[in-house]
């Protein structure tokens, strides 16, 4: 059965880091993009960033430049989301799935979903 799995979420103080993984199974990511959202409790979904995994071309929104990055493995069907310098607003649940990305943005095609991770922020 082919889904996407979330992991490396929990609780972080102000000012730490974490990085979460994306990991691919049951198909191939060639020629996909993956992309992370995140919702926080009484707010819409919102993107993140994503990476073409054919070229690694990245994309971020624009509160996430310069404190985020996103990295791939391709032999692991895997990517990476970097966080640092987090603050309590980025307390959320993140997911992970295939989209379209463009250097205008994150564009879910609704093939694929991960189950969520939960990032907290708090001292």
């Amino acid at each position: 059965q082919a889904h996407l799995v979330e992991s490396g979420g929990g609780v972080v103080q102000p000012g730490g880091s974490l990085t979460l993984s994306c990991a691919a199974s049951g198909f191939s990511l060639d020629g996909d993009s993956i992309g992370w959202f995140r919702q926080a409790p009484g707010k819409e979904r919102e993107g993140v960033a994503c990476i073409s995994m054919d070229d690694g071309a990245t994309y971020f929104e624009e509160f996430a430049e310069g404190r985020f990055a996103i990295a791939r493995n391709i032999a692991k069907n895997t990517t990476y989301l970097q966080m640092n310098s987090l603050e309590p607003e980025d307390t959320a649940v993140y997911y992970c799935a295939t989209v379209v990305c463009t250097v205008i943005g994150i564009y879910a095609d609704d093939d694929h979903w991960g189950q969520g991770t939960q990032v907290t922020v708090s001292s």
